[in-house]
């Protein structure tokens, strides 16, 4: 079993958990109201047309909001000081940058 995490790394978890969440569902908004927007005002569609734009806005959306959390929580290093998807720790950096080592 691993060591249980000290209360800083549970808040600092608390809060990047709160952030994905916040900035996710304000894009995920803005989202909808682009994708609607332009043809809901500018054009007069029938029932059946309003009714697939909504749905694909609503999917942009989802799609939006599911890509954000995934984003920012994939950045939040994890308890072995690695971020998901991170070079290993005995494998170096092979970016080429003068500061990695060969």
């Amino acid at each position: 079993m691993g060591a249980r995490r000290t209360q800083a790394e549970r808040d600092a978890m608390t809060v990047e958990i709160g952030y994905a969440l916040i900035s996710s569902t304000v894009l995920a908004g803005l989202t909808f109201a682009a994708a609607s927007a332009p043809a809901l005002l500018l054009f007069d569609l029938g029932r059946t047309a309003r009714t697939a734009v909504l749905g694909l806005a609503g999917a942009a959306a989802v799609l939006a909001f599911a890509a954000r959390v995934i984003h920012v929580l994939g950045r939040f290093p994890r308890r072995d000081g690695r971020r998901l998807g991170g070079p290993a720790p005995d494998r170096p950096d092979r970016s080429g940058s003068a500061d990695s080592t060969p």
